[in-house]
């Protein structure tokens, strides 16, 4: 949090103290009543112009946007997106890869770009997005490949290479949570109040995620150096946020996040038994996801390499370059001529 200005920084611990508090508070009284966001932004550049480009594909009835770049003959990598981004969230990182990799990242239905239905009819959870997302990757050509997750990306992603190990050659986890362990208290009001009762009164107190300060605290916690982060970041975000039933949408999937916690234990009996090469980086200070939750990786996959990051939930935005380069990296040592399973 150093160097992000003082009133920024009560605002948003605020919003998570309400998240952990208002929980607190309200639990005596369930009990009593019987209820229960361009790498011209660091400091780094490109050695070479990297062209993106920017399309839409219709997919179950719905245009899913994307970005994608890089030589269709190179090795391909995935990259999904969290909360409460999109694929904007990687727009410094995909030039950063594309000159190794052929590199694609779809907005989910209701982020970005993406078409955005009334959730009165279509239903908002990860198993629908992921179903989704994979029909999405089928249709561009993608038929293995490496697996960035961050966030969000965890739940649609592992649903994805659970079903279909096949497609995975390699893992890039980024503060992507598949342990309970790696819960931070900014939890609490979404596992002990909303998970066991839906209401207007256990949604309240997780509002503030979905406001301008909210979602630009998300990008600013824990970062040590917040002029790497482009406020176009958190604007962007607020600005969907606008849009018809927006807000419905993410509480939608605030309340479907508690399947995801039921399917942590499928996900790490998968990595036991296929072992995928992965890399892990973890941003240390993540408001929403504890330094344990990247080392309980380590316990199902043991030959994992992880990097502890000086930084918060979204690490690509401060630390583009230590990411992008152990990437290729990793890549030319552990995967080359080696992915997962036989090719």
């Amino acid at each position: 949090m150093a160097r992000i200005g003082k009133l920024q920084r009560i605002s948003f611990l605020w919003i998570v103290a309400s998240a952990v508090g208002v929980y607190a508070a309200s639990a005596q009284t369930m009990s009593s009543s019987g209820k229960e966001q361009s790498m011209a932004t660091s400091s780094t550049t490109t050695p070479t112009l990297v062209r993106v480009t920017y399309g839409g594909l219709r997919v179950d009835g719905l245009n899913i946007a994307y970005r994608e770049a890089g030589d269709p003959a190179s090795p391909k990598i995935v990259l999904l997106h969290g909360f409460p981004a999109s694929s904007h969230q990687y727009r410094n990182l995909i030039p950063a890869l594309a000159d190794r990799f052929h590199v694609i990242a779809p907005d989910y239905p209701g982020f970005g770009n993406s078409d955005v239905p009334d959730p009165a009819t279509f239903a908002y959870t990860f198993d629908k997005i992921s179903v989704i997302i994979e029909n999405f990757l089928k249709l561009k050509g993608f038929d293995h490949y490496g697996l960035f997750v961050q966030d969000y990306g965890g739940p649609v992603g592992f649903r994805i290479v659970g079903g279909h190990p096949e497609v995975l050659d390699w893992l890039i986890i980024q503060n992507s949570n598949a342990y309970e362990v790696g819960f931070t208290p900014a939890w609490d009001a979404f596992r002990n109040a909303l998970w066991k009762n839906r209401s207007p009164e256990t949604e309240k107190p997780l509002a503030g995620f979905l406001e301008h300060d909210g979602i630009k605290g998300i990008y600013l916690y824990g970062t040590k150096h917040p002029e790497l982060i482009s406020p176009d970041n958190w604007e962007s975000d607020f600005g969907f946020m606008q849009r018809p039933n927006a807000r419905r949408i993410q509480l939608d999937l605030f309340y479907d996040y508690r399947n995801n916690v039921a399917l942590y234990p499928k996900w790490q009996a998968f990595l036991r038994e296929h072992q995928p090469k992965t890399i892990i980086f973890w941003g240390e200070s993540d408001p929403f996801f504890a330094p344990e939750g990247g080392e309980a990786y380590l316990k199902d996959l043991p030959k994992a390499e992880i990097h502890r990051l000086d930084s918060g939930h979204f690490a690509v935005e401060d630390s583009l370059e230590e990411i992008s380069t152990d990437i290729h990296r990793f890549y030319a040592e552990k995967v080359a001529g080696n992915p997962m399973g036989t090719r």
